[in-house]
């Protein structure tokens, strides 16, 4: 079964929306087998961010994902990874659209609430990262059966 990455940013956490993000994709249909509220060290957001090092806005993302706590995230299900980018949302909410996490509560660009896996292999990448194998609950929902053929 598939698995992504997702983390609520500090934008996020400040505005109140944890419930709200969380339910989204327990409506959806996938199942939640790994869930942090954390404080990130300057380390583990370097590592995180390290594609971009080489970028100028480097610096400001490290130091607003370390800025205030974040709620990190592991889902599973068919096809999460492309399902959950269609529920967050574009990264610029001003042209996410409406009824995505983004599209509804974004602001901007550098306060757009959520990050999520953009591949099977940065998932992997990103859920090695921030969670040891023994913080991911394999469990199966009653209501599998009424999700699947």
């Amino acid at each position: 079964m598939e698995r992504t990455f997702l983390a609520i940013k500090p934008d996020g956490v400040q505005r109140g929306l944890v419930g709200e993000i969380i339910r989204r994709f327990e409506t959806k249909g996938f199942t939640l087998v790994g869930l942090k509220f954390m404080k990130v060290s300057k380390e583990l957001a370097e590592q995180h961010y390290d594609v971009h090092r080489e970028r100028p806005f480097f610096t400001g993302l490290v130091e607003f994902i370390i800025s205030s706590p974040v709620v990190a995230m592991v889902w599973e299900g068919e096809g999460v990874v492309a399902a959950a980018r269609k529920i967050i949302g574009a990264t610029n909410p001003l042209t996410s659209e409406p009824g995505t996490i983004r599209g509804d509560f974004g602001i901007n660009v550098g306060r757009n609430l959520i990050h999520g896996s953009d591949a099977q292999e940065t998932a992997q990448r990103e859920i090695a990262l921030w969670f040891k194998d023994e913080e991911l609950v394999a469990w199966q929902s009653h209501s599998k059966a009424w999700l699947s053929e």
